[in-house]
């Protein structure tokens, strides 16, 4: 069985994609190839013109374009926020601490916990350790960032704090990829929508017309079970 199938896809610089679908149809699995968590057997993949290889060197140089925050936030427990922040950046860039630092604190400002980042992981919420996992991968000023389910293991009331903070970055400009349940925020977000099923992308298009008039049949029965409150979109974020 294949877990990806003819898969597809160019996302041009500063463009945000999202991709939907049902559970099990290779969407995590797809971003996870991109960054070499996953390998692929067949087919390239490059990101800002680097192939990725089966070699730890070609892999180390696309993990250094390719930023990425998964479901849960993996933050080591035994570093402070600010700590979690600086350590790649030095150990991988060869930073200095005191411009770690500074790069650390510009993005924990701008994803608004910087007044925690003396902080350990198990002193924060949910949505704040999140957070704090946007802003490490930030530090390592990727050309792009993929998002894996971002807000799956967060209590509903967390969920908006996160999306601001990656809607925040959109505005911005940064080239995102994001796999996501969350039909209002993928609106918001997103320049085009890929709609995956059985490790296929079925369409790719714009996000009015995959949510306001969708002709695939599939794509029909997936929006179905999506309230329209769901799909409304998210307005107002900071």
């Amino acid at each position: 069985m294949k877990v990806l199938d003819s898969v597809n896809l160019t996302v041009e610089r500063g463009e945000r994609i999202v991709i939907c679908g049902p559970s099990g149809s290779g969407k995590s699995t797809l971003i996870r190839c991109i960054n070499g968590l996953e390998e692929h057997q067949e087919g390239d993949i490059s990101v800002n013109g680097h192939p990725l290889g089966k070699d730890a060197k070609s892999i180390a140089l696309v993990r250094r374009e390719a930023g990425m925050v998964f479901q849960h936030f993996n933050l080591y427990p035994h570093l402070t926020v600010l700590e979690n922040c600086i350590l790649s950046p030095m150990r991988v860039l060869g930073m200095s601490k005191s411009e770690a630092v500074t790069i650390a604190q510009g993005y924990l400002s701008k994803v608004k916990i910087a007044e925690h980042q003396h902080k350990f992981p198990s002193q924060l919420s949910g949505g704040q350790q999140q957070r704090v996992a946007i802003a490490r991968a930030l530090c390592m000023r990727p050309k792009v960032m993929l998002f894996d389910e971002p807000t799956s293991a967060l209590d509903p009331e967390l969920v908006r704090e996160v999306l601001d903070a990656i809607l925040t970055l959109a505005k911005e400009g940064m080239t995102m990829i994001c796999v996501t349940h969350e039909m209002g925020f993928a609106r918001s977000l997103a320049d085009r929508v890929v709609f995956m099923d059985k490790g296929q992308i079925i369409e790719i298009g714009a996000p009015d017309a995959f949510f306001d008039r969708p002709a695939n049949p599939r794509i029909r029965a997936f929006l179905s079970q999506v309230s329209e409150h769901e799909v409304a979109g998210i307005s107002g974020a900071a």
